[in-house]
């Protein structure tokens, strides 16, 4: 995956996000991950040394609270936002159309494997041509065209009710943060996973 952001944005964007509220790591990384529809979800190694380096430039404070740390902007940090609110609208704009661009790239992946995997499951189903003479093979397939044709609709049945609920599944995680580029990496290697038995 290219960068999300350039050199300097993420540590411009956390002082954004600090800016609406004190947060610890953890929130900072999910209201990252929400920002880009869960998408995109920065690593707590990303995060937390910006963050050190944020605290030691006097723009933001930190404070342990209970196992966590709770990092607050400073006055000296909303001074530096203040001077740079061209940079953080060009900043915002660049967030949209990293989502669009992140969005697009993954509903093309999973709507290739989809069409990989149906292609797969059509041909598959296919009824073998028939012999012009003598007894099957041993081992040949023996299926008929109906029971093909049946199996083939039930199939398309299950495919449609397992895109159904991924779909739902993943709406559901993108508004909670966490469709992650893991998440997408795991269904992906499970459609592989049947592509490659439907193939065997």
């Amino acid at each position: 995956m290219s960068p999300v952001f350039a050199h300097g944005q993420l540590r411009l964007y956390l002082l954004v996000l600090l800016a609406e509220r004190p947060m610890h790591g953890y929130e900072l990384i999910q209201a990252l991950g929400t920002r880009f529809g869960g998408v995109y979800v920065p690593s707590a190694g990303t995060v937390y040394p910006r963050l050190g380096k944020l605290q030691e430039d006097g723009l933001v404070t930190s404070e342990a609270d209970g196992r966590k740390t709770v990092y607050a902007i400073t006055e000296a940090g909303r001074d530096e936002l203040a001077a740079r609110q061209d940079e953080v609208a060009d900043l915002e704009s660049g967030v949209t159309d990293s989502v669009r661009s992140l969005a697009d790239g993954v509903r093309a992946s999973v709507g290739e494997a989809m069409r990989s995997l149906r292609a797969d499951l059509a041909a598959s189903a296919r009824p073998a041509a028939p012999h012009r003479s003598g007894p099957h093979p041993a081992g040949a397939p023996t299926s008929t065209p109906n029971e093909g044709t049946r199996s083939l609709r039930e199939v398309e049945l299950l495919l449609a009710t397992f895109r159904q609920e991924v779909r739902a599944e993943a709406r559901r995680r993108a508004t909670r943060g966490t469709l992650t580029p893991e998440v997408v990496a795991a269904l992906r290697r499970g459609l592989d996973g049947i592509r490659s038995t439907l193939r065997d």
